[in-house]
């Protein structure tokens, strides 16, 4: 079954191309039909715009960025999220327990873990920031637990890396207008969470297999 693309979809991608100048590298991986959960780091309202807009029309038409409810569910902001990006808006209070050091989330991160499962469906892929809110562009901080328990949740769903770049400078935060800026995204390869895996270890490394797509960009 062929997904509902909204006429303003392609319209949106390009300007998003065009805006963040993004360059796009590809390490060890290719653009694939299979299900996928994008994971990268966070520095920017642009990032998932960028990364949605960056993947092949088909695949953009099956990805649905993870967004913060707070932020897209009001104007313009609402029908973007809902009608071109069919974006999944999550509650981020519902997730405030979600820790880098947490042996559990609360019971009601575990809804939003199901919300984002069941979003996948059977064909959807997702992009998710595991860093949880904002950073610097400096360092990538401890990923929450989310990304784990979606992952043993559907470990079917290949992950895949990716590191997004200059992003804070084309828009800083608390500012509107994007400042033209070249930005660099960069996939990874694919991986999986292992079977008997543990939660911390996993954790550690997705995060280092998204700073080693930064350290590969500076050898």
């Amino acid at each position: 079954m062929k997904a509902h693309v909204h006429p303003l979809a392609g319209v949106i991608a390009a300007l998003a191309r065009a805006v963040s100048g993004v360059q796009v590298r590809r390490v060890g991986g290719k653009p694939s039909a299979s299900q996928r959960i994008y994971f990268a780091n966070h520095t920017s309202h642009l990032d998932f715009v960028v990364l949605w807009s960056t993947l092949p029309s088909e695949l953009r038409a099956r990805t649905r960025p993870i967004a913060a409810k707070d932020y897209w569910s009001t104007g313009i902001k609402s029908f973007l999220a809902e009608r071109v990006f069919r974006a999944v808006l999550v509650d981020r209070r519902r997730i405030a327990s979600q820790e880098a050091g947490d042996v559990r989330p609360h019971a009601s991160a575990f809804a939003v873990i199901d919300q984002m499962a069941e979003a996948l469906g059977e064909m959807d892929s997702l992009i998710i920031f595991p860093e949880g809110t904002r950073g610097s562009g400096e360092t990538v901080a401890p990923f929450r637990s989310g990304l784990y328990h979606l992952a043993k949740k559907r470990p079917q769903v290949e992950l895949v890396p990716v590191y997004l770049e200059n992003l804070n400078r084309i828009l800083p935060k608390g500012e509107i207008l994007p400042v033209p800026v070249v930005s660099l995204l960069t996939f990874g390869p694919p991986m999986h969470v292992g079977e008997t895996e543990d939660k911390n270890a996993f954790l550690g490394r997705a995060r280092a297999a998204v700073c080693e797509l930064r350290r590969r960009k500076e050898v």
